[in-house]
Order: C-alpha cells, then sequence, then structure tokens
C-alpha cells in the first residue's frame, strides 16, 4: 500500500495527455471492429431483399452475421501467443492492414462468398484489437484514471456501430464500405506516435526504454519510483513460467478468470450483441411510429452518450454499484418489451395504442445498459489478470465472447423464427437477474487500487 500512495502522489503532479491520447488513437482499433460488426444491421436488409448485385437467403444472413466472431477465435489465439513477443503496440497498428482489406473486399465482392471471407478475417483481426487494446491501456493508466481510460474502449464500440448504421443508412453498400477505410488508415497514422507499454519493455528487460515511456504517460521525469514498483511486479509475476496453465493452476487467476468471464458471459446474455446485429429488424415493430433506421440510429446515439458518461463517473462511483443498477435496469426492460411482443403476436390484444414501446423499452434498456454492463466487463478485463498471463487470460476472454455470441445469435436467429422475438427477450431477462446475484456475491470493488493491490486481494480472499 505504500507503494500504491507514493505513485499515487506522483501522477497526481503530473501531465496525463499521452494516456488520454494513447487510448483514444488505440481504440480507433476497437471502432474498426465494431463498424464491422455493426455492418450487418444496415446492410442485411439489402442482401436479403435482393436489392443488391446479388441475393443472400435467411439463413446465409445468419452466418454472414456470426462469421466475423468465427475468425476472431482464430485471432485471439494468435494474439495470445505473439502479443509478449511482438509487442502491443506493433500488433495494434498492424490491425489497420487488414481492416482495409476487408471494407475493399466487401466493395467490390460479386457474391456472399466474399463476404464470408472478408468478415472471417476482419473478425481474426478483431481478435487482435480486443486482446492488444485492453492490454495496452490496462498497463500504461494511471490508477486514478484507469476507470476512464478503459472506459474509452466500450465507449468506442458503440461509437463505430453508431457510425456504420449511420453511412449504411443513407449510402450504398459499395460506397460505405469505401468510405470505412478511413477509419483504419487514421489508426496507423496516428498510433505510430505512441510509446509502448512500460510493462512490455520490463518484460523484455528494456529498462531504459520502459523509463522513457514511464516519463512520456506521466508527464515527470523522475519515475524511479514508479519505475521500481513495476519492475517488482513484473519480476515476481514472471517467476513461474506455466503461461497458461497457470490462469487455472493458480487459485487468484481461477478467482479473476470467473470473475471476468462470468462478467463478459452476462453481459452477452443481456442479448446486446443480438439487438446490434438485428437492431433494425426488431425496430420494425414500431415502424408506424418510427423509421427502422432513424429508430437504430436514435438507439446509438443514446448509448454513445451514456457510455461516455459512465465512462467518467465509473472512477468516482465504483464498479459494483454501476453493475447492479445496470443489471436490474436491463432485466426490466426486457421483461417490458418481451411481454408487449407475446401480446401482440401471440394473443387476441389490442396494443396498437402503445406501439411506441419496443422503442421506449429498448432506449430504455441501452440506458440502463450503458452506465454498467457496456463499460465495466471490458475495463475488469485489463484490470484483473497478472502481466505473465495476461495475454492469455484475454486471448481466452475474445474467444469464450466469440463462442457465445455466435450460440446467442443463432438462438436469437432461431427462436424468432420459430417461436417470436417475445422468446428470446423474456430469456435476455431472465439472465440479466442471475448476472444481478453474480455481481453481488462474486464480483469485487477495483476503485481507485493499482493492478498490484488487485492482485493482492485476489491472492488474500483464496
Amino acid at each position: 500500500m505504500k507503494i500504491s500512495s507514493t505513485s499515487n502522489l506522483k501522477y497526481e503532479n503530473g501531465n496525463r495527455i499521452y494516456q488520454y491520447v494513447a487510448a483514444i488513437t488505440a481504440n480507433l482499433g476497437i471502432v474498426c471492429s465494431e463498424m464491422n460488426y455493426g455492418w450487418p444491421s444496415p446492410s442485411l436488409p439489402i442482401l436479403v431483399s435482393g436489392n443488391y448485385t446479388f441475393k443472400v437467403t435467411s439463413e446465409e444472413s445468419s452466418w454472414l452475421v456470426v462469421s466475423p466472431l468465427l475468425g476472431a477465435i482464430l485471432g485471439a489465439l494468435i494474439t495470445g501467443m505473439i502479443v509478449d513477443i511482438v509487442g502491443r503496440k506493433r500488433l495494434i497498428l498492424l490491425s489497420s492492414f487488414p481492416f482495409i482489406a476487408s471494407w475493399i473486399c466487401i466493395a467490390l465482392a460479386k457474391s456472399s462468398t466474399v463476404m464470408f471471407i472478408s468478415r472471417f478475417v476482419v473478425g481474426m483481426t478483431d481478435g487482435l484489437s480486443f486482446t492488444a487494446v485492453p492490454m495496452y491501456l490496462g498497463e500504461i493508466a494511471d490508477p486514478q484514471i484507469r476507470g476512464l481510460i478503459a472506459s474509452v474502449c466500450p465507449v468506442c464500440i458503440i461509437f463505430g456501430i453508431l457510425l456504420i448504421n449511420i453511412l449504411g443508412s443513407y449510402l450504398s453498400i459499395p460506397t460505405t464500405a469505401y468510405v470505412s477505410t478511413i477509419i483504419p488508415s487514421l489508426l496507423f497514422i496516428t498510433f505510430i506516435w505512441m510509446p509502448e507499454s512500460p510493462y512490455f519493455y520490463l518484460m523484455k528487460g528494456k529498462v531504459a526504454e520502459a523509463k522513457k515511456s514511464l516519463q512520456k504517460f506521466s508527464g515527470l521525469e523522475d519515475v524511479s519510483a514508479e519505475l521500481g514498483r513495476i519492475k517488482n511486479a513484473v519480476r515476481e509475476q514472471n517467476k513461474n513460467r506455466g503461461k497458461c496453465l497457470d490462469l487455472v493452476r493458480i487459485k487468484s487467476n481461477r478467482r479473476a478468470l470467473i470473475i471476468v468471464y462470468g462478467l463478459r458471459g452476462f453481459q452477452q446474455l443481456s442479448g446486446t450483441t443480438a439487438i446490434i446485429f438485428y437492431c433494425q429488424k426488431i425496430f420494425k415493430e414500431s415502424r408506424d411510429f418510427m423509421s427502422p433506421s432513424s429508430a437504430t440510429i436514435i438507439y446509438f446515439s443514446v448509448q454513445l452518450v451514456l457510455s461516455f458518461l459512465a465512462s467518467i463517473i465509473v472512477d468516482f462511483s465504483g464498479r459494483r454499484p454501476l453493475l447492479i443498477i445496470s443489471f436490474i435496469g436491463t432485466a426490466i426492460m426486457l421483461f417490458a418489451n418481451g411481454i408487449y411482443l407475446y401480446l401482440k403476436d401471440s394473443t387476441n390484444v389490442d396494443v396498437s395504442g402503445v406501439n411506441f414501446l419496443p422503442l421506449a423499452a429498448l432506449l430504455c434498456y441501452v440506458t440502463v445498459f450503458s452506465i454498467g454492463l457496456q463499460t465495466i466487463p471490458l475495463l475488469l478485463m485489463g484490470e484483473m489478470f497478472p502481466t505473465d498471463v495476461k495475454a492469455y487470460a484475454l486471448c481466452g476472454a475474445d474467444i469464450f465472447y466469440s463462442v457465445i455470441v455466435t450460440i446467442i445469435s443463432k438462438v436469437f436467429h432461431w427462436s424468432n423464427e420459430q417461436f417470436g422475438m417475445y422468446v428470446p427477450f423474456l430469456f435476455f431477462g431472465v439472465c440479466c437477474v442471475l448476472g444481478l446475484f453474480f455481481v453481488v456475491f462474486c464480483v469485487p470493488e477495483t476503485k481507485g487500487k493499482t493492478l498490484e493491490d488487485i492482485q493482492r486481494e485476489l491472492q488474500s480472499d483464496n
């Protein structure tokens, strides 16, 4: 605790501008990833309707949706093996090239096969981004602002989805793809000037480079105390090189694994990604009240603003209170929407007087989702693991995410086709109730703590 306090004092007197700039530029990779995940919402209705150079079937469209998730599994595996060799910065920079190539392929595609391949490749790159970016940000951020820095990632997730929905609603599929190449180009041009993580330099024994990195990120000339703290932490964490096995062999890592993967799982079981993929289709239920494209843009605009606000308050309010409020609110809104859809599609009850309810319920849903569930699971991914297993933990988290979202998206598509849209919404509501109990009994508070403080607490609770 004494080291942590000294570190905190020095950071308070420094200039953190490089931390903020690095957070914004690195997260352009996340914007690129999420533009590809959000692409189906405005594009699939065009492809399925036949108003394009080729037509895809309903079943093919569901696989177009999840193909990046399958690629992300392979990408995360590759990243987990090389991120501690190549470095966080180099991998983030390299990701810009496949992002550009995938958009060009979509623009030039003459068949669904080319789109499948390009989306699978971009999924591999997504596996890289969601492993390297949270790791990099977690390692460069001061404890006092780590919540804000790490929360830029989920804000950029929503920005990417909103951006592609706006472009896709007003531009053709090829034009949208060409315009989208601007973002990965900006990623390379801006992030190339950022320093590498001091943790990575010390893992490689490059003390001088680590010192320069710390000086830039802290805005201080004298970083000896912080350099010593990180050096000791890296040395201690790298004594045993069991690597992947340490995730399950060491009790503190097992606990971190349960917390992070459990929270990430319940985040997705709230239905957020399925709603992203099929947003315009869902909002057709309110088409008499507002056009699906307009409702979609409003939905993600609200989510963007609230995610930004949540990133500001997360270091003041704490993680647990926001998660509890978020789970309670999402459960209520999902049940409300599910009940409305059940009454509309499976009974004779006249609900025409409240045809605005799907839009209103989902706007309330995204409000409460954004203040906790949107940002905090990704934040904890960068906080909970020591450096010697962090690459493998984040790699596994991205694989876990890809698998569970693929399953949820296919279940959403199947249950909607077989029974009606109310079934997945009611299911997601039940999962949010279970997630609430998980937070209350399993998730610790990490507000204002150094990464080493968090590790000591995980170890002391064994």
